[in-house]
């Protein structure tokens, strides 16, 4: 366990009274200790198969993969034969696991555009299916990011191709749901195929979920469960974001040639799903935290998306109504919510683009229609430890942060436009760094109103 990221009550009821940010860091803190794979992944373990007659293969990818194989190699029996190959984002493997790697294989590959490296490793993941009896069990690792992760193209599909849709994907604007559905339709491994390449073994997937509805289709764009969606979907949302298609992916979506396998499949019968951390756990964690400490706590959704900035202006709203008239909540409280909202990029002009995520680009939509609000204090970050590309989980927003961009030069509207949250917030002495968390269950985000 990180013990780092597990604060006591103390701690907590100290920066309520007196430090509100610090207050709000431990809040995000205990969100991302309830979703840690080593706390909650022996729950959830099936046994061993029979050593006489089978074994125990674990494939995996996400963000949270390499904590996932470390918990499995921690928990499973010494005695019980287990081996296999998981792909997790670079820098996101456990120290100690790093140190001294364990049964389980793990490797490193670039998020959220894929690299060489990640489909490789896809590749030598379709390697170990073969040879796959009844008597089998594949340990299936799925978190979020796994989708970037395992990118392999189908057949006929370049990976530079590949790697052209997923940049135009992320800078679209399309949910989460959306662009997983494209991702599957144009994966050799993703869309329930490492499931039915895994046929005839028993497949249990533990999964831990960073998507609204915690549904295991999008999660990772669903290597291992049946895809309900088809090749025209995938034509359809490409053609509502404008995104170019290439020849070979235009064909094989026409054609219906890159299909997934559907619901009823037989290949999926006897096959488990198993959540082992969702958005709402780590929300319900801090909330608890927040109660015992004596204030008051509510859970607005785990499943809010939208566009970030405008995310951003609707909680500010509503903050500023409880700090102004003490509705719908009566003060103190903190509001919390998760999801995974958006960023869409707008390059159209000659101002070169900035640096920063959908947590930074919340906050600067929160700050702004804040408007110094008193008593109003907010922080958002990915559960990750990552926001975007940058090395911050995200920010902090203060009823005096407007202010001290006013005596820095800083033009918040103008850094917003220009997608520029980390300059903004860096140059405050903002950013929350915790680095990676080894784990991921999306959004948090906290507004603290005294």
């Amino acid at each position: 366990m990180n013990t780092a990221a597990t604060p006591s009550a103390a701690p907590i009821h100290t920066a309520a009274a007196a430090d509100p940010v610090g207050f709000l860091r431990a809040l995000y803190q205990v969100a991302v200790a309830r979703a840690l794979p080593a706390e909650v992944m022996a729950a959830h373990l099936p046994p061993p198969p029979d050593p006489a007659r089978g074994r125990t293969l674990v494939l995996g990818a996400g963000k949270a993969g390499g904590a996932m194989a470390a918990a499995v190699d921690a928990l499973w029996p010494a005695d019980a034969p287990i081996s296999g190959l998981v792909v997790t984002r670079y820098d996101h493997v456990p120290p100690a696991y790093l140190a001294r790697p364990g049964r389980i294989e793990v490797v490193q590959a670039r998020h959220p555009v894929p690299d060489e490296a990640g489909r490789a490793a896809a590749q030598r993941i379709l390697g170990l299916t073969q040879g796959l009896t009844e008597h089998d069990l594949v340990l299936c690792l799925i978190s979020g990011g796994g989708s970037a992760l395992l990118s392999l193209p189908a057949e006929g599909l370049s990976f530079e191709d590949k790697q052209a849709l997923n940049s135009a994907l992320l800078k679209s604007g399309a949910a989460i749901d959306e662009m997983n559905t494209v991702r599957k339709h144009l994966s050799a491994i993703k869309g329930g195929r490492l499931a039915a390449l895994c046929h005839p073994a028993r497949v249990v997937t533990l999964t831990i979920s960073d998507v609204p509805g915690d549904d295991p289709a999008i999660i990772a764009s669903g290597p291992t469960v049946p895809d309900a969606s088809t090749c025209a979907d995938a034509l359809a949302i490409l053609a509502r974001y404008g995104i170019a298609v290439p020849a070979a992916a235009r064909a094989g979506l026409d054609s219906g040639a890159f299909e997934t396998p559907k619901p009823g499949d037989a290949r999926f019968a006897g096959h488990a799903v198993r959540l082992i951390a969702t958005p709402q756990a780590s929300l319900d964690a801090a909330a608890q935290a927040a109660r015992a400490a004596g204030i008051a706590a509510h859970v607005l959704s785990d499943e809010i998306e939208g566009e970030s900035r405008v995310v951003g202006q609707v909680h500010a709203a509503l903050a500023r109504a409880v700090a102004r008239r003490g509705e719908p909540f009566a003060r103190p409280c903190v509001i919390l919510s998760g999801g995974e909202t958006t960023v869409t990029v707008r390059d159209d002009g000659p101002r070169p683009l900035g640096r920063g995520g959908r947590a930074g680009e919340f906050l600067m939509g929160c700050a702004i229609a804040l408007q110094g609000q008193p008593g109003v204090w907010a922080l958002a970050a990915d559960t990750d430890g990552i926001d975007g590309v940058e090395d911050n989980a995200g920010a902090v927003v203060t009823p005096d942060t407007l202010a001290r961009a006013a005596a820095l030069g800083l033009k918040p509207a103008d850094l917003l436009d220009r997608h520029d949250a980390y300059g903004f917030f860096s140059a405050l002495g903002d950013l929350v760094v915790p680095g990676p968390t080894f784990t991921n269950v999306n959004d948090f985000r906290a507004l603290l109103v005294l």
